[in-house]
């Protein structure tokens, strides 16, 4: 297992193939569909976003409720597919990373390639075991989404698997 710090860099990514199992730790940040669409509608109006985009992951999550004394509650992936119209214009910004489950499209791999980023899978269905490897989490942006909210996520060896290189690589067969 490769261990990983984030922000992401040229060189990190380099190092990581399609199948590779890392440990992630450091400084990521949530965002589901609606997010992401502001996200962008900020990019394409020359807008600041709320959030350090250069270098950084987004792990699209919605996480449950934190219980007392826990920072987060359940936070499994969502399905990729969903964040495809977006993550081109995301990985254009800089975004290096992103979380989730399951394909993305011809897009999207294509963007990872030219952007030099990658994608990572978690463990679907897994939502209270992730939590675990969370050791902090703050809502930094977008409170009105609720659960779907843009939360700075701290993370220690959070468990992933490389799923699509930023040479075109993938754990999908074609």
């Amino acid at each position: 297992m490769k261990k990983i710090t984030t922000p992401l860099t040229d060189e990190i990514i380099g190092s990581l193939g399609a199948g590779d199992e890392v440990a992630i730790s450091g400084i990521v940040y949530t965002a589901r569909d609606a997010a992401h669409k502001r996200l962008c509608q900020l990019i394409e109006q020359k807008k600041e976003l709320p959030i350090p985009i250069e270098g950084s992951v987004i792990y699209f999550v919605g996480p449950t409720p934190a219980p007392p004394g826990k920072p987060i509650g359940s936070a499994g992936p969502t399905t990729s597919s969903r964040m495809d119209s977006f993550s081109p214009m995301l990985l254009a910004a800089g975004l290096k990373g992103m979380i989730g489950k399951g394909y993305r499209n011809d897009t999207v791999r294509e963007a990872l390639k030219k952007y030099k980023a990658v994608h990572f899978a978690a463990l679907g269905g897994a939502g209270a075991l992730l939590s675990q490897y969370i050791i902090s989490a703050e809502v930094v942006a977008y409170e009105d989404l609720g659960t779907e909210a843009i939360r700075k996520l701290e993370i220690k060896d959070f468990p992933a698997t490389v799923a699509y290189d930023s040479t075109g690589g993938t754990v999908f067969k074609e």
